[in-house]
Parts: structure tokens; C-alpha cells; sequence
């Protein structure tokens, strides 16, 4: 007799603005996306990867970005800024939200997974992984833990705390000496 052994079905499905935010304001690094789509698909099938960008309308300095992430397997879902008011001051607030685009491609998908991996720590989400999980979707969530809403990760049935996970976050950047500090070289 033969057993037909399946790997279990994943759909990863990150909001990069929320995970670059954090690694920049919390440690001033960035976040490894190919480690992210490693340790998310590890011995599992990736049925799909969306990442999520929101940039600035003709702005070139995204695109290297957007590249990166479609050669690591993601198909990336860009969305423009657009101006949500002014303030009194004078000030342009703009606005890019992908909450109810994350959402509806989770619900999208929902029949073809066994494991959602999620990669935010908006507290906003915790409806739908209750809702996932309700069908039988085991729900995994990295992000940061200091940025993450504690009710996401009571929900989620895995928390994955990114800094913890070896290689997650880039090097640092070398900042550069200041020229006081750099010895002068002799003739």
C-alpha cells in the first residue's frame, strides 16, 4: 500500500510599509524579505506570496524594491499615496492602506490554504485570522513584537518575533565617520 504524504498549502501575504516601519523606527535596519519567504514556506507548498507596497505616484526609487521582492517569489500588489488632506499649516497628509486588500486576498485564496502567514502587526487583522481560523487555517504571524497588537498575537496560532529569526533583518548600515573623528593623514 501507498501513503500520499501532502505538505501543507501556504499563502503569505505582507504588508511591507508596516514590517519596514518597524525594523527602521525600532533597530534602524531593514527587513531580509528573503529570509521572510524562507522560514514562511519552510517544508510547506507556496500556493502564492503577496507583498504589499504603497509608494509615492512617478517615484523611480521604489521600483529596485519591487524587483527585489518579484525575484524572491512575491507578486507585488502597489498601490499610489493619495493626498487625504491639508492641515492648517500648510502640511499634505497622504494616505495608503492595504488592510481591506490584505483581507480580501486572504478571503480570495482562503480555499486553497492550509497555513496563512501573515506579516504585519496591525491589531486591525485580528478579525480576519479569527475568521481564517474558524475554516480550519492555522494562522502564523511575524512582525515585531513591540509593534504588534497584543490581540493579534493572542489570535494568531504562531507568533514569530522578526528580530529572533536568524538572518530576518539585514546587516546595519556602517554610518559613516565624522570628519572630526577621522585621523588626519600625514604627508
Amino acid at each position: 500500500m501507498q501513503y500520499v504524504v501532502s505538505r501543507p498549502r501556504v499563502g503569505v501575504f505582507i504588508d511591507t510599509q508596516n514590517l519596514y516601519h518597524s525594523a527602521r523606527d525600532l533597530l534602524e535596519r531593514t527587513v531580509n524579505f528573503e529570509t521572510l519567504m524562507r522560514v514562511s514556506t519552510d517544508h510547506r507548498e507556496l500556493v502564492h506570496a503577496i507583498a504589499y507596497t504603497v509608494e509615492r505616484e512617478n517615484e523611480a526609487t521604489a521600483r529596485p524594491f519591487i524587483y527585489k521582492l518579484s525575484t524572491l517569489g512575491f507578486k507585488v500588489r502597489r498601490m499610489n499615496l493619495t493626498l487625504h488632506h491639508v492641515t492648517e499649516g500648510g502640511k499634505a497628509i497622504y494616505e495608503g492602506n492595504w488592510d481591506m486588500g490584505i483581507v480580501a486576498d486572504m478571503v480570495r485564496l482562503c480555499d486553497h490554504l492550509d497555513i496563512v502567514v501573515l506579516g504585519s502587526g496591525d491589531g486591525d487583522f485580528t478579525d480576519i485570522v479569527e475568521v481564517l481560523q474558524e475554516r480550519g487555517k492555522r494562522v502564523e504571524v511575524i512582525s515585531f513584537r513591540e509593534h504588534t497588537a497584543q490581540k493579534l498575537i493572542d489570535a494568531a496560532d504562531r507568533f514569530m518575533h522578526l528580530p529572533d529569526i536568524e538572518g530576518g533583518l539585514m546587516p546595519a548600515r556602517q554610518k559613516p565617520a565624522r570628519a572630526e573623528e577621522t585621523p588626519a593623514l600625514e604627508p
